[in-house]
């Protein structure tokens, strides 16, 4: 077997292995001017899971000059915003990795007084919103330089959308930032194409039929190419005055969202109409994604941090390995699809082996990886067995309310790649972190305690899970135990974790193994009352939990479940459904999580 490679020395790495930070370190390069810089809520850690490093090394590849100003202070008299100097093409803006009121708020709308994000977890590092406090700094600073925000925050909040924080709709974020462009989704192609554009005209209208990007017009909408392509929404003012067009509106979003084909969406706003490209065509080969994880990131945070303490994003993902893109589950309080997209993205094997090279090199490794994962971890390789019909689907769930015919849900690749992964020089032990869908599973395993083989791999990749890849808890996500609340969630009926427990158990007892399945829940969800929360407590309580991993529902832009909470209708049907949004109650409704204190 080849021996793993000799670890690195952070200390002995040149600071030219991490892109510029200073003044001093573009110096260093030989560089008067950056052509980009990418203002960051987070701290710069050079990872492929920090998407602020994942966008400036993906237009450093593309030949240009990148430099990051994470973190700068938007307080005092914003000598930060200056240091780096003016970009040559454009300035990029990312709140984070985290909507910024998610990052800084809890349920209960306390702030928190931590930030996973920044060394040593301070908080305070980054106001509300930095997609907008950054972008007016800057346009007031150089009025002539094109800014483009992008990330979840900014990818989010592109139409009118509802915010908890302040309990009322708000426009579009190109609207309250004043951004000329805004990248939504998973940035890597629009972002090159933008600073190619912009490398030959400056003006960023020029960017304006570029995909998955968008823009406020203020003259005469022109036509599409397809004119009867075109989704008009209802306007902001009209969706002020009146729910039932929000609801209308969210409906038209996220089927197109979810369409591997659509048109553009229009919105119209008293500061003009918001326009949102359509995304790129899926690609169903690995090509695009493989490009982006080989990139030549460090894996570490920039040197500048190294005496403020351990940032805590980055030490639980630092032994991880992201497998794939995207989410067909289609859960409704899930902002996954909306950003990442419905479809799945996966890595070659080949990728995949890189970079677990690459991490058996680091320092902080010792052999044990925390996970091989995604937004679900067992979705790699999936695909529809016909995707001339996925192109015609509208539904944003391939599961919900049940699985799809078209949906091929083989486990093979994936338990192949698990294997190939435990064999590799230097690993001890591969772990799933991620939470896996049971529900693409259960209905597969009946006979597989006899040994009979099952259909798609379930029982094989269960078993290796089980046996292998659990560290000694097995996290999955049933959310609710009442049917009229999971069909809100579109989540499956409880009996299939029920079923899942059974097999987990027995399986475990076979093997001698301690192990634990630990479900996750939520209440106060819409749809949700007192009564169903004390059903799930006596549910649970059956099945002898005293439940740890649970949440209060917190609406989160431009998902299924805000809109609902918002509107108090279902935006399909615009039925009403029942939303309880009295803290005290809601409260309650947690409350029955804990009946053992």
């Amino acid at each position: 077997m080849q021996k793993p490679l000799p670890p690195i020395d952070p200390d002995r790495l040149p600071i030219s292995a991490w892109l510029p930070v200073s003044k001093k370190e573009m110096e260093q390069r030989g560089w008067e001017q950056a052509d980009i810089i990418i203002v960051s809520g987070d701290a710069y850690v050079d990872h492929p899971s920090f998407g602020t490093a994942v966008i400036a090394r993906t237009l450093e590849a593309a030949g240009y000059k990148v430099a990051i100003l994470p973190q700068p202070n938007w307080r005092d008299d914003w000598r930060d915003f200056k240091k780096l100097g003016r970009p040559r093409l454009f300035f990029g803006i990312s709140a984070g990795c985290m909507d910024s009121m998610v990052n800084h708020y809890t349920a209960r709308k306390r702030l928190r007084s931590n930030d996973a994000y920044t060394p040593a977890g301070q908080a305070g590092f980054r106001p509300d919103y930095p997609t907008i406090v950054y972008t007016k700094i800057l346009k007031e600073l150089y009025p002539d330089v094109p800014v483009v925000i992008g990330g979840i925050e900014a990818s989010m909040r592109r139409l009118t959308h509802y915010d908890y924080w302040q309990d009322r709709l708000r426009p579009s974020f190109l609207i309250e930032s004043g951004a000329d462009l805004l990248v939504y989704g998973m940035g890597e192609k629009p972002i090159v194409e933008i600073a190619q554009t912009l490398e030959n005209n400056p003006k960023p209208e020029a960017c304006r039929n570029i995909l998955q990007v968008a823009y406020v017009e203020k003259q005469k909408i022109k036509e599409s190419p397809v004119p009867e392509q075109d989704l008009v929404l209802e306007s902001h003012e009209r969706c002020l005055q009146d729910k039932r067009c929000q609801a209308k509106n969210f409906a038209v979003i996220e089927t197109a969202s979810n369409q591997m084909r659509c048109g553009r969406i229009l919105q119209k706003t008293q500061a003009g109409t918001v326009v949102v490209n359509p995304p790129f065509p899926f690609e169903p080969d690995s090509h695009e994604i493989d490009r982006s994880f080989d990139l030549p990131y460090t894996r570490l945070p920039h040197p500048r941090y190294k005496n403020r303490g351990e940032i805590p994003a980055f030490t639980m993902i630092q032994n991880s390995i992201t497998l794939h893109r995207g989410c067909f589950g289609g859960c409704s309080f899930c902002t996954i699809s909306a950003h990442q997209g419905k479809h799945i993205h996966s890595r070659s094997s080949e990728s995949v082996v890189r970079e677990i090279t690459q991490l058996v090199r680091m320092p902080y490794f010792k052999g044990n990886l925390s996970d091989l994962g995604g937004p679900s971890a067992n979705m790699y390789g999936m695909k529809g067995k016909d995707l001339s019909r996925c192109a015609r689907c509208k539904k944003p769930s391939c599961l919900f309310p049940s699985i799809c015919h078209n949906l091929n849900p083989d486990h093979k690749a994936l338990l192949n790649l698990y294997k190939k992964a435990a064999s590799l020089p230097g690993v001890k032990h591969v772990f799933i972190g991620s939470g896996i869908r049971y529900d693409m599973l259960v209905p597969f395993l009946k006979g597989a305690e006899k040994g009979k083989p099952s259909p798609n791999h379930a029982a094989e990749y269960t078993q290796w899970l089980i046996e292998n890849g659990v560290s000694g808890r097995l996290k999955v996500a049933p959310e609710h135990t009442e049917a009229p609340v999971l069909e809100k969630m579109r989540k499956m009926p409880f009996s299939q974790f029920e079923d899942f427990k059974r097999f987990f158990d027995a399986h475990c007892r076979r093997c001698g193994l301690p192990y634990q399945l630990i479900p996750y829940f939520i209440s106060a969800h819409p749809g949700c009352t007192q009564t169903d929360m004390q059903r799930l407590q006596e549910k649970t309580r059956r099945l002898g939990y005293k439940l740890e991993q649970v949440q209060l529902f917190t609406p989160t832009p431009m998902t299924l479940s805000s809109e609902i909470y918002y509107t108090g209708l279902d935006p399909y049907t615009l039925e009403p459904v029942f939303v309880e949004k009295d803290l005290s109650r809601r409260d309650r409704q947690n409350q029955c999580f804990f009946w053992y204190k």
